[in-house]
């Protein structure tokens, strides 16, 4: 098996996070021939960073990086990722990136950009009228720049066509996971993923200020990893009981405490993150009601429709058909920030 060459551009200030997760999934990504049982692990891809020029780089953490290659010497590439750092090279600079990336953008089977990274590949006018995932922090900052783009700060990632946009830090890691999955298949993404120890593959339409985040930031010192530890054992008994138990309390105790702490009941919060799972789940076309209800703690799928449609106002099927709809232009290129399990946006699907 030929590995498909992936192209990382790099430049000063570039934030290790975006470069490194990339590299270190694609670099990893192996696979064996089903027909061959003997036969070596074969590499996926192979990696190699790009310089706008032929010097060394130095990241926002202090570690330097000299470039494989530079712009002009580059090889033919499956799929660029556009990681530079700061937003401003130079005048030369800046001119010369954005026109390779106009000349290989026809030829090039994937192109990404990876936080920063979207303003070099936006000012090259390939994504006007599509959507980007942004890092929430240069979300209103890339919008006033670049009208026509359609921008989205919630999401980690998203797909447009050829093109491909993601907020970059973790949620690399997790971006790298869904190309090697479009790629070569689920089961060889799950495995990476099971090797880079990643507690959970996020699909791009998870958010970027995740609701374990939340409410660990709001919670108290005792329970500061209790939201953490509840969305990854969500098929498991989180009665008042268990949960009181694990906390080394008693049911009454902890449920005054817990209610102070994030302001709703235990039964509530658990309900509501398994509601909140179930919509992330639901989108994936593999997994049926059944399983989703299954794997969730719910007794039965009817026990499922019931509490989904109590938090959400419509029916698991009603939802999943909803979210896979096309979604209409707006008049603002901002998508704006929507929070809990009612506010959440209809998105394009990352693949």
């Amino acid at each position: 098996m030929n590995p498909k060459t992936v192209g990382l551009i790099i430049a000063e200030e570039i934030a290790a996070a975006d470069l490194m997760g990339i590299a270190e999934v694609f670099s990893r990504a192996t696979i064996r021939r089903s027909d061959q049982p003997e036969a070596r692990e074969s590499r996926c891809y192979r990696v190699m960073t790009i310089g706008i020029n032929a010097e060394p780089c130095v990241t926002e953490c202090g570690i330097v990086i000299s470039p494989h290659v530079d712009l002009e010497t580059a090889p033919t590439l499956d799929t660029v990722f556009v990681c530079s750092g700061s937003r401003c090279h130079g005048e030369k600079l800046n001119r010369r990136l954005i026109k390779w990336l106009k000349q290989r953008a026809p030829n090039t089977r994937r192109i990404a950009a990876l936080g920063r990274g979207i303003y070099a590949l936006a000012a090259t006018g390939l994504l006007d009228r599509r959507q980007a995932a942004i890092h929430w922090r240069f979300a209103k900052d890339v919008a006033s720049r670049f009208p026509k783009l359609r921008v989205n700060p919630n999401n980690l990632f998203i797909k447009d066509g050829s093109f491909y946009t993601c907020a970059g830090g973790t949620s690399a890691v997790d971006f790298a996971l869904s190309l090697v999955e479009e790629d070569f298949g689920r089961h060889v993404a799950l495995a990476l993923a099971r090797e880079l120890v990643v507690p959970a593959k996020r699909s791009g339409e998870d958010e970027q200020y995740s609701e374990a985040l939340k409410f660990q930031i709001q919670s108290s010192d005792r329970f500061a990893d209790f939201p953490a530890w509840i969305f990854s054992h969500l098929s498991d008994d989180l009665s008042i009981d268990a949960l009181a138990q694990r906390a080394a309390m008693s049911r009454r105790n902890f449920t005054r405490v817990f209610h102070e702490a994030f302001g709703k009941t235990p039964a509530q919060f658990v309900a509501e993150a398994r509601i909140a799972e179930a919509q992330q789940r639901l989108l994936v076309p593999r997994n049926s009601i059944e399983s989703v209800a299954q794997s969730l703690g719910f007794r039965s799928a009817d026990v499922f429709s019931v509490a989904f449609e109590r938090f959400t106002g419509i029916r698991p099927r009603i939802y999943r058909a909803l979210r896979r709809a096309p979604k209409s232009n707006g008049s603002s290129n901002v998508e704006p920030h929507k929070t809990g399990a009612r506010g959440r946006s209809t998105v394009l699907r990352a693949a």
